[in-house]
């Protein structure tokens, strides 16, 4: 029999439209991926050195349950030259993955019936971490002609006696859009008064802006859980390590969930993260430029096709383009543009009831992929408007 909890698990539709397309490649079409959220960019020879290393030097074994001392030492070190906060390695524990770092700050946070409030469109699967722990998600509609920001004023009007946590995520996932400074200074000075819910930040984009700049929640409140990882930045998502930075009350319990569910991080991972952010300063840069080409000439291109962008996503991986002049059901576009133009797409409903009619693109693909499946897209829209 299963549970009730897994039975109300909602799918991932970005991985429906991955296995699908994977099906297809597997009877011999051409799919171009633009769905997932992985960079095509292999992890820098700096961090596969020390991964080998590592493995010929035997750091094969447990590690601490909060992760090894000297990549804490260096996480806390990246946070104080990169925002100027200070982050004790005491406050920080390495997870294999972003994900479980979010499983293991809910589990700790909510009891059954506390809300947390989350944008909408959001991350795919952040209502469903919630729920799993029996919280709450409250849904607060972002829009695009205000570059998908959440307001303040609106998460003031949806808080409650049950509000635990505000998760906020930028930049962001699907919109690639950025959080201003002055809108999460206002979000922070809510949680100043007694009893007032804390900040869950996802952070994991953090690095990869193009334009403006990406500010942690730490620079205005210590009142905040702080989720990041490797996967995006350093292209390391099959290497699986995140972490979470969290007020010092909560770590213990947050450790004990750790010894319990997961014991440690990859011991061998956690030395290539050291090198990480030690020496792929230059890696980095390099591909964030590529990335920065791919999103102008992605951007120019959707446009031309006819969906909308209002305001320009500048960081993360991804464009969310307005195609509801075309469809009101994204997901049956979706599947329609992966069997007619081979090309895998995102549906906004994936993202959120507020994403309906959108698609997500992902730039985290070669140049030449881009411009192959524009033109296809631009193929597949003309024929869709003017049937033969």
């Amino acid at each position: 029999m299963v549970s009730k909890r897994t039975q109300e698990l909602s799918s991932f539709i970005v991985m429906d439209v991955l296995e699908k397309a994977k099906e297809m490649e597997r009877g011999g079409v051409h799919v171009i991926h633009l769905e997932v959220g992985e960079p095509d960019f292999d992890a820098p020879d700096c961090v596969k050195a020390a991964a080998c290393r590592a493995l010929e030097n035997g750091h094969t074994h447990y590690t601490h349950s909060m992760g090894d001392r000297e990549l804490r030492e260096a996480i806390a070190g990246h946070y104080r030259a990169t925002y100027g906060v200070g982050v004790e390695p005491d406050q920080i524990i390495v997870t294999s993955g972003s994900s479980p770092a979010i499983l293991l700050v809910f589990s700790a946070l909510l009891d059954p019936g506390d809300e947390v409030v989350i944008s909408d469109p959001h991350y795919a699967c952040y209502p469903n971490f919630i729920r799993f722990v029996q919280g709450v998600p409250v849904r607060i509609p972002v829009f695009e002609e205000d570059g998908f920001q959440l307001r303040p004023e609106a998460i003031r009007a949806k808080l409650s006696a049950r509000t635990k946590a505000i998760f906020i995520n930028s930049p962001s996932n699907p919109t690639g859009n950025l959080l201003s400074a002055d809108r999460m200074r206002e979000i922070a000075a809510m949680t100043a008064e007694p009893g007032a819910p804390m900040i869950v930040s996802d952070e994991i984009y953090h690095g990869l802006v193009y334009e403006g700049q990406d500010h942690s929640i730490l620079e205005f409140t210590d009142r905040a859980f702080v989720l990041n990882g490797f996967s995006k930045l350093y292209a390391m998502t099959g290497l699986r390590l995140g972490y979470v930075i969290a007020p010092p009350a909560l770590i213990r319990p947050m450790q004990k969930l750790q010894q319990n569910f997961f014991i440690s991080a990859n011991s061998m991972v956690q030395r290539a993260a050291i090198a990480a952010l030690q020496c792929a300063g230059e890696e980095v840069a390099r591909m964030k430029a590529v990335y920065d080409k791919r999103r102008r000439y992605m951007i120019r291109r959707l446009r031309e096709i006819g969906l909308g962008i209002t305001v320009e996503p500048t960081g993360a991986f991804y464009v969310f383009a307005n195609a509801r002049h075309i469809s009101t059901d994204s997901y049956k576009l979706a599947f329609d543009i992966l069997e007619k133009a081979h090309v895998g797409v995102a549906p906004g409903i994936d993202f959120g009831p507020n994403g309906e009619g959108y698609l997500r693109f992902s730039y985290a693909s070669s140049m030449e992929n881009i411009a192959a499946a524009m033109d296809r897209l631009e193929h597949y829209f003309k024929r869709r408007a003017n049937p033969a």
